[in-house]
Formats: C-alpha cells, structure tokens, sequence
C-alpha cells in the first residue's frame, strides 16, 4: 500500500516543480523505479486520479521504466545483470549498483 503515499508524494514533487518553473499543467511524468523498490507502476496508476484531481496533474499519464538489477563482483569484475546473490561469472558476492533507484525522469508540461 505504500504506492498511495508514494504516488501523493509525485504529486507534490510536481506541485513543487509547477511553483518554481510557472507551469499549469503536467501532461506526462516520466518515472525510473527499480526493479528492487517494490512499487508496482500498475498500482500508482490506479491511485493517480484520486490523488491528482484539482491539481497541476490532474488528467496527466504516468510513463514508467523499470531499471533491472545490475550488480558488480569485486572478485572477478563483472558487471551487469544477476537474479541471485552471487557473481553469475565467478559465484563471489556481489554489490549491487542498480535496482533501487525511484525518481522523476522528466516531465511533459504546458
């Protein structure tokens, strides 16, 4: 349930952003979530209209990318995507450099 509270605070994000830069209106928002968060885009889709209306979203269309998880392993220097919590190259422990990540890519505004 945490993608009502995630998608209330979008909307101020761009509230915020409309004051600063004088823009009435966000036609789209351009979203990176990693695959890591647990934010469902489906979900912050749905509670968008209940939580834009009367504002400077009000009728925009959220644009989602997911980001995959990306790792890096000391060990060996490999660096890319893994599904487990081991170097798929060389089974070492890995860091994980990309997955996590939830921001604002862009936004479409009039």
């Amino acid at each position: 349930m945490h993608e009502l509270a995630t998608t209330q605070n979008l909307v101020k994000i761009c509230e915020d952003a409309a004051a600063r830069e004088g823009f009435r209106r966000v036609v789209e928002i351009h979203l990176s979530i990693g695959a890591m968060t647990g934010i469902i885009p489906q979900a912050l889709e749905e509670f968008f209209p209940y939580v834009s209306g009367d504002t400077v979203c009000e009728g925009a269309r959220i644009v989602s990318k997911i980001l995959p998880v990306r790792v890096e392993c000391p060990t060996c220097g490999y660096s890319g995507e893994a599904e487990g919590f081991e170097c798929p190259r060389c089974g070492g422990g890995i860091r994980l450099t990309q997955g996590r990540e939830f921001f604002v890519d862009s936004l479409a505004v009039e």
